[in-house]
């Protein structure tokens, strides 16, 4: 078995439907098998997928066990020379599993890969590739200097955008949302430390895979992932991202624990001010996402996934939405929200 792709799910049926349509003809030509791994959603996602795709191994859990122990639940019964951690809000071309096997095929001291990473209105989403979370890294990321100076090297070395998004590169650290891993390095880095319930398991795994003395790759190899640019700016995300990075350091680094811990909390106190500043200011009812000048949708049954994505990479129309409309479920899918045109 060359492939073994994990999926967690949690109350995003019509993404996963997406996602799961997207896999299935990406892994044509693959030796794989797909899990879903169903953190107990209300929306019956289940009961909603099994008949569409009967060759997926459905687990089905009777709470939210959190992202890391789903994840492992899977793994444990995996039997793919690679394993990838992928998200149910995600959509990868038909061509790319293909060329990231190939990548790790040609690269044996590659122990993890991670690939180009654009959001439903066709941006790059930086968290793609990331630098070691240092104190000083963390910190100009929870207070907004890399967000400021993304392509300095002193401040902008949390998500290190002064490497080219468009070339392939050894990095630190990789996202959970799409984490190709050789099985031999998760043999001996260990499976995802279920201490993370969710942010942060994904930074601890790449540590722990380097650590283990395997190679960490981007790959300019886009895929679509759904995820605002309001996630970064809410606060609850900064309380558990901060979360995340304390029981990381706690870890890894238990000495620094007094000046991170104080360089963080400043850094939460920065975020939350600037969030509560922005929500003042902000003009009633007033959405950064809901201001476009064209609406662009793709039929998913005339146009490949592959195409899709090139499309929102290359073109980078600006105040665009883009919809992916899926004529036999009659629904389409955009950033945020699920469509019924029988509805309209």
């Amino acid at each position: 078995m060359k492939l073994s792709i994990v999926i967690v799910n949690y109350n995003v049926k019509y993404y996963l439907l997406q996602c799961l349509d997207s896999v299935t003809r990406a892994t044509r030509l693959i030796a794989s098998e797909i899990f879903v791994v169903d953190n107990c959603s209300a929306d019956r996602s289940v009961e909603y997928l099994k008949p569409l795709f009967p060759n997926v191994h459905f687990i089905e859990n009777r709470e939210n066990a959190g992202f890391s122990k789903a994840n492992n639940q899977a793994i444990e019964t995996a039997c793919g020379e690679y394993v990838l951690l992928l998200n149910p809000d995600t959509v990868v071309g038909e061509d790319t599993l293909i060329r990231v096997c190939d990548f790790m095929d040609a690269h044996p001291g590659a122990g993890a890969l991670g690939v180009k990473m654009i959001d439903g209105y066709g941006r790059f989403l930086p968290e793609s590739k990331r630098g070691f979370p240092s104190p000083w890294n963390a910190f100009c990321k929870m207070t907004g200097l890399s967000a400021l100076f993304p392509l300095s090297k002193t401040f902008g070395g949390y998500h290190i955008r002064y490497l080219d998004e468009n070339k392939p590169h050894k990095v630190d650290i990789l996202s959970g949302a799409f984490m190709l891993i050789r099985r031999q390095a998760l043999d001996k880095s260990g499976l995802l430390d279920e201490t993370f319930f969710m942010y942060g398991e994904d930074i601890d795994l790449s540590y722990r895979i380097g650590q283990a003395g395997f190679d960490i790759y981007y790959l300019p190899e886009t895929i679509i992932h759904y995820k605002g640019e309001s996630t970064r700016k809410d606060l609850r995300y900064v309380k558990i991202f901060h979360e995340a990075m304390l029981i990381f350091f706690r870890k890894h680094y238990p000495h620094s624990n007094t000046l991170f811990k104080w360089m963080i909390r400043f850094a939460v106190i920065m975020a939350a001010t600037l969030s509560a500043l922005r929500k003042l200011l902000r003009r009633p009812g007033y959405s950064s996402e809901c201001n476009y000048g064209k609406v662009f949708t793709f039929n998913a049954d005339d146009i490949s996934y592959a195409q899709m994505i090139r499309a929102m990479d290359e073109n980078k129309l600006k105040d665009t939405l883009y919809q992916i409309y899926h004529p036999q479920k009659q629904i389409i899918i955009t950033p945020g929200e699920i469509i019924y045109p029988a509805a309209q």
